[in-house]
């Protein structure tokens, strides 16, 4: 019998359950988009770290520790500085804009800033840059529950699916927040358990680094493998300009500071969201080094972390271990889902087709919304080559496209609509042209997302004084 599968088909019951259970507190949009508004510190925490902890900072994050080394934690460390400015900067700033005028959505504060139009172009870009990454967290649990499980990735896809959707669909935002209670736990001590159990396979410390330097080529690939700057300084200056923004604008997670209590929530809780992740920033890179140390020729990358799972630790402890990666995929892909019904629902359906649709239908719509992009998840995740390409689509599109209109909109009343749609388009332009074009290679040590990001910063900075906004008297 296979005991991995068993223990991930009961898990996957439990959250299930918990989703369908919670759904009966849905009374209406504001439960079904932002949790009613009452979120307590508590639980604001456990529905950001859930998600900021998944495909991206376990299996891919492992898979690049697996070949380049301690460097690949920049990965997370990015991502953790951009949550400390969404908790001092961008959170209470925002928050307190959406509760006086009732905003779900990001798009609903894009409109209000600048206009519809520049709501619908972002809100496209965003449907569709989101599709790739809840491919991203797909592929991750796929990867994993095929290595670990020994079951085949399209089955495993498959599964991973079924169990987001369906507590997602029962609840919305409500039914995630507690399944990610649930998930946030098993993750973190899942984690916590594996990595002395993984160094002491592989010999501690020492241990480690005389294995890895054994299947070195040279002195100088060894050295660099344990360097803070092997990845080199165009890599990681290129992980905080991508990630960054990503963690302090992401629809997502600007959706989970809406359902705050009040300001001081939105501070605290995000603040030691940033917190554990730094804290978990060198843990799946530890793993992936450990991969590395004892099965160098592993064919693909993203396998390191299920490879460790379970070849260096006792049943018990894979099992864990498991549940705690396959915690981290789920939770990141129903912040996915939420970026994915928002844009669709109430950005691009009723603010654009029906304006006058009741709470009602436009749950029913999300919850069709939901299924449908499962659907193409599952499609995309079986053709993308890896967790990271996946997210990388994501972040930069969603990066190079909304960093600037959200600075400047929320820090100066000069900025224009046009203005915005402008940088925004021109960002991306030449994002694809460098992407194609120039091998990503942007100005000086830059890569191409983040070239275009600092020139979007530009643009609009220089259209405040060609092109302000008019402002009413």
């Amino acid at each position: 019998m296979n005991w991995y599968l068993l223990v991930i088909a009961l898990y996957a019951v439990l959250l299930i359950a918990v989703g369908v259970i919670i759904s009966r507190r849905v009374k209406g949009a504001d439960d079904f988009f932002v949790g009613g508004r009452k979120m307590a510190p508590f639980l604001l925490f456990i529905t950001l770290v859930a998600p900021n902890i998944g495909a991206g900072s376990t299996v891919g994050v492992a898979g690049m520790g697996f070949t380049s080394g301690i460097s690949a934690a920049w990965w997370i460390i990015a991502s953790a500085v951009g949550t400390f400015i969404l908790a001092f900067v961008i959170g209470p700033k925002i928050w307190e804009i959406a509760k006086n005028n009732g905003f779900y959505t990001l798009g609903d504060y894009l409109e209000y800033r600048y206009n519809r139009y520049f709501r619908g172009l972002i809100s496209l870009m965003m449907a569709i840059g989101t599709l790739a990454i809840f491919a991203g967290q797909l592929m991750g649990i796929g990867w994993i529950l095929s290595v670990v499980a020994d079951i085949d990735k399209i089955t495993s896809v498959l599964i991973a699916a079924v169990v987001v959707v369906l507590y997602f669909c029962a609840g919305g935002f409500l039914s995630a927040v507690y399944a990610n209670l649930i998930e946030a736990c098993v993750k973190l001590i899942g984690f916590i358990v594996a990595v002395p159990l993984v160094l002491a396979f592989v010999g501690g410390f020492e241990g480690l680094h005389t294995k890895v330097v054994a299947n070195m080529a040279n002195a100088t690939q060894s050295a660099a493998y344990f360097s803070f700057d092997g990845l080199g300084t165009t890599v990681i200056m290129g992980f905080f300009l991508m990630l960054m923004p990503s963690f302090f604008l992401s629809p997502a997670l600007i959706g989970k500071v809406y359902s705050a209590r009040d300001k001081k929530t939105v501070r605290i809780s995000t603040f030691f969201c940033g917190v554990v992740m730094l804290l978990f920033s060198i843990i799946p890179v530890i793993l992936g080094m450990a991969a590395y140390a004892i099965a160098p020729d592993l064919p693909q990358r993203d396998l390191a972390l299920p490879y460790v799972m379970k070849e260096c630790m006792p049943f018990w402890a894979s099992a864990l271990a498991l549940a705690a990666i396959f915690s981290a995929e789920i939770s990141a892909a129903d912040a996915v889902l939420y970026m994915i019904t928002t844009s669709f629902t109430k950005d691009l359906y009723k603010s654009f087709i029906n304006p006058t649709i009741s709470d009602e239908k436009l749950i029913k719509g999300g919850r069709i919304v939901t299924v449908l992009a499962g659907i193409i998840g599952i499609g995309l995740a079986i053709v993308l080559p890896n967790v990271i390409s996946a997210l990388s689509i994501f972040y930069s599109l969603m990066s190079v496209s909304i960093t600037a209109p959200l600075l400047f909109g929320l820090f100066t009343k000069r900025s224009s609509a046009f203005s915005a749609i402008f940088a925004a388009i021109i960002g991306v332009i030449v994002t694809v042209g460098l992407e194609f074009f120039n091998g990503n290679k942007g100005i000086w040590i830059l890569n191409g997302q983040s070239t275009a990001i600092l020139l979007t910063l530009i643009i609009m900075a220089v259209m405040i004084f060609i092109k302000p906004r008019k402002i009413k008297a």
